[in-house]
């Protein structure tokens, strides 16, 4: 999908070079992709309690895999 965004040049540059990625699309992608991953951990963090987690979706994934 294409979509155009004003993107805060400086956070982007930041982005780019703490994940090590050469595209600002690769910036975006990623970053996308941690923000829900941090969610969906909070979400479930949530449902569980208390209990601290350091899982990553692909821990849990692996986890439903051997059940």
């Amino acid at each position: 999908m294409r979509t155009t965004l004003e993107l805060d040049e400086g956070l982007v540059r930041e982005a780019m070079r703490l994940l090590g990625v050469k595209t600002k699309r690769e910036a975006v992608r990623r970053a996308l992709e941690a923000v829900i991953a941090e969610k969906r951990r909070e979400r479930l963090q949530a449902k569980l309690g208390r209990l601290e987690l350091n899982l990553t979706l692909e821990d849990l994934a692996r986890m439903r895999e051997d059940a």
